[in-house]
């Protein structure tokens, strides 16, 4: 469509998470029910289209960029990542320095492509890079057994269905759910399906919804599942530790039955939020020595607008639901979380520049979970996330209105650190698009409100000493004097010199 309309629905989700107005009444056919807004509801709303079914190309991204900045926006938000190291190659690269220049802070997705190291998108030093996180909300069904046992489950079958004292089947030794041909054959009953690992659980769904079942009970704690929520069936998963009991039912009652209900909403999860599995890590193949991601937000499960003629939901393989909102995951839906943030601080604070909101951001994360404990990485077995996964921690906009110390950045810092990256004159030229920066103070070491050191093979044994420098500016109304305390990490040795 030659027009700015969103034919894909993705823009419409985005742009309502970070400036939406209330809208009463809004759910996801049933699934969390309430008032919905973006994140600074007030906030005046431009949008700028770059991608088209035909595809994205470099020269529209730049000139959506540069064409926002003209137009005089103060944040911008971009859902959209290149895979690209070299920065004078990357169109988000290049005209977000332009906007720095002129004062706008570009926020942008980490990428989906985790949970692996080193799977992140831009990387960007001067825009503010956001990792998607779940939330303390889960939707629900209830398997209630014909021996009056309730085993509250995951669910996001799109509709009120009734599957109601129904024959439950189960038959572990055909592994049932596995095989087509058998599923073809099985009785209109509700059916057990046993977990078999991450891509066989989604395509038991997928042939469950293509059977002559009646529903269906998933065993699986896969976090995949659980943060994607695609049920095009009458379907609940249960965790493992859940099973053994329905399964004994199944296998020993003379007349099993199931009833399953669909359409509820879990609110003060615990514990939450955790690191999204899919959400891209760090480090940055473009810029290593810049720790990025700077942040997590969050990406799992977010209601926001939607395309209305195209498909929210899906029943069966044939079925298709449409919805004026929708459920998406993935870091494009985190960005935009930051991005009203960043706009908020702007209202708040019109004077700090994108490096001292980014600071302001990034200083007061939160890295504990709503448990008090850190957040966990659902993509490494839940363990504690690390740096390369969450940043700084989760965002936290209250806290960021006054975060006492910002590290600020100039342009030239970033020429700084472009000039070590050994790039010709042209290449630098196409980044900065200005020849007022020079590269007669070369340096690595970016006033930036994060830190990382790279240990490579050669240094195995050996003491390296890694030297930063950093710039604090109070922000806030009075004098206040810090003390630093450093959590040392294993290994290693951290001295802290002060000068003025």
């Amino acid at each position: 469509m030659n027009s700015a309309r969103d034919t894909d629905g993705h823009g419409s989700h985005t742009a309502s998470t970070v400036a939406g107005n209330y809208v009463d009444g809004v759910s996801f056919f049933g699934y969390g029910k309430g008032t919905a807004r973006g994140v600074a509801p007030k906030a005046r709303l431009a949008v700028y289209k770059v991608v088209w079914d035909e595809g994205c190309y470099t020269s529209d991204v730049i000139a959506g960029i540069d064409h926002a900045v003209g137009d005089g926006v103060d944040v911008i938000s971009i859902s959209l990542g290149f895979s690209t190291s070299a920065f004078y190659e990357n169109p988000i690269a290049i005209a977000s320095f332009g906007a720095m220049k002129k004062g706008v802070l570009v926020c942008s997705s980490a990428g989906n492509n985790g949970p692996f190291l080193g799977s992140l998108d831009d990387g960007v030093p001067w825009s503010l890079t956001v990792a998607a996180g779940t939330v303390d909300r889960s939707f629900a069904g209830t398997v209630t057994l014909g021996n009056g046992i309730t085993i509250t489950g995951w669910t996001m079958f799109p509709a009120n269905g009734l599957v109601y004292n129904m024959p439950l089947y189960y038959n572990k030794t055909l592994a049932l759910c596995d095989d087509p041909n058998q599923l073809a054959l099985s009785p209109y009953a509700v059916i057990i399906c046993e977990n078999r690992g991450r891509a066989s659980v989604l395509k038991q769904l997928r042939r469950v919804a293509r059977s002559n079942s009646a529903g269906a009970i998933m065993v699986s704690d896969d976090p995949f599942l659980f943060e994607l929520g695609k049920v095009p069936w009458p379907a609940v998963v249960i965790s493992p530790k859940e099973a053994p009991a329905l399964i004994k039912y199944a296998k020993t009652a003379e007349s099993a039955t199931a009833t399953l209900k669909f359409q509820q909403t879990i609110l003060g999860k615990k514990p939450s939020p955790a690191v999204a599995v899919y959400s891209s890590r760090g480090p940055s193949a473009s810029s290593p020595g810049i720790l990025k991601p700077d942040l997590m937000a969050p990406g799992s499960l977010v209601l926001a607008a939607y395309i209305p003629n195209g498909f929210a939901a899906k029943i069966g393989g044939n079925i298709d639901l449409a919805s004026e909102c929708t459920m998406m995951s993935g870091t494009s839906m985190a960005c935009p979380h930051a991005a009203g943030v960043a706009a908020l601080l702007k209202v708040s604070h019109p004077e700090w520049s994108p490096a001292a909101i980014k600071s302001a951001m990034m200083t007061t994360a939160n890295p504990f979970d709503n448990t008090r404990n850190p957040i966990r990485d659902n993509g490494r077995s839940h363990s504690f996330a690390s740096p390369l996964a969450m940043g700084s921690g989760h965002i936290d906009p209250n806290r960021a209105l006054n975060p006492g110390l910002v590290y600020d950045t100039d342009p030239q810092d970033y020429v700084n650190l472009l000039c070590t990256m050994n790039y010709t004159h042209k290449q630098l030229l196409t980044v900065t698009r200005s020849k007022r920066y020079n590269c007669t103070n070369p340096s690595p070491d970016v006033n930036y409100p994060s830190f990382i050191v790279l240990y490579t093979s050669e240094s195995l044994g050996k003491t390296v000493i890694r030297r930063f420098e950093r710039i604090v500016t109070n922000v806030g109304d009075h004098p206040r004097s810090y003390r630093a305390e450093v959590t040392t990490p294993k290994g290693s040795r951290v001295t802290i010199r002060r000068r003025y």
